[in-house]
């Protein structure tokens, strides 16, 4: 596909932004909307640090299916467009403490650990710099050859990658009892504290389903803050226990909808027009 030009790239934007409004910006599978988001509208800026959220990496005609080569063109925009990527400690720094970071700073996830994020999506952007951090669902790994083994989850982490907790069975947590939720909260924390040394302190609603009461479980569990499904950006008015992040879908015109997200979020927040 033909790169868009800075020109295009602005109609684009203006143009669509309705239409960006209608089928994505209200992506809300989430039981509340709580925390420090419920009044983000009026002091939103333009420093805000946009988290893409990616599933699957193969050529299977479904939304969360990104063929590599769409993939690798996005992750070819993204680099000769200046971004850089971070971990989910630097952006909780910055967010915090006001950590500086890179010039046009971005932060790319998966949820799920599917077997292509090692084969499709971990040589692509190890062609560009880029790391990314992976919600896995503990239950899976190297138990079901749809996914990654922990050999393989090693062997991303020494090249920087982050791995947190996506849950151990990826069950809705709103469907579950209390009991239930910790159980999966702590049990997928220690299984990947045990493989990998290291204790995860991030963690993603599985199907971004959430509400307060698990909120303040995720943080009695130990993690340090957790990713929504909600269309936006990441900013130091979020609630670090409700994170906003960009879903990046397939269809029609697949990059042109990556482009659409990642540059007009800034302006629809700005307006106020992204915000439950």
């Amino acid at each position: 596909m033909a790169r868009i030009s800075r020109r295009q790239g602005c109609f684009l934007v203006l143009g669509l932004i309705f239409l960006l409004i209608l089928s994505s910006s209200v992506v809300s599978t989430t039981a509340v909307v709580a925390g420090r988001n419920m009044n983000r509208a009026a002091s939103v800026s333009l420093a805000d640090i946009p988290v893409l959220n990616y599933h699957k990496i193969d050529s299977f005609y479904h939304s969360l299916s990104i063929p590599p080569e769409e993939f690798e063109e996005q992750m070819a925009y993204l680099h000769e467009n200046g971004f850089h990527t971070i971990t989910p400690d630097d952006l909780m720094s910055y967010l915090n403490h006001g950590k500086q970071l890179p010039e046009k700073p971005i932060l790319i996830t998966f949820d799920d650990g599917y077997q292509d994020n090692y084969t499709n999506a971990y040589p692509i952007m190890k062609k560009y710099g880029f790391t990314a951090t992976i919600f896995l669902v503990t239950s899976l790994v190297g138990h079901d050859g749809r996914f990654m083994t922990w050999d393989q989850v090693r062997q991303m982490k020494k090249d920087g990658f982050i791995f947190g907790s996506h849950t151990v069975s990826h069950a809705p947590l709103t469907k579950l009892t209390r009991e239930q939720v910790m159980d999966e909260l702590v049990n997928s924390r220690k299984e990947i504290e045990h493989q990998l040394g290291t204790r995860p302190r991030y963690f993603a609603y599985p199907t971004g389903a959430y509400n307060r009461q698990i909120e303040e479980m995720v943080k009695q569990a130990g993690y340090k803050a957790a990713f929504t499904i909600r269309y936006g950006q990441a900013g130091t008015e979020s609630n670090p226990y409700a994170l906003e992040r960009i879903p990046i879908f397939r269809g029609p015109h697949t990059f042109r909808s990556f482009y659409i997200r990642l540059n007009a979020a800034p302006v629809l927040e700005r307006f106020g027009l992204i915000r439950n």
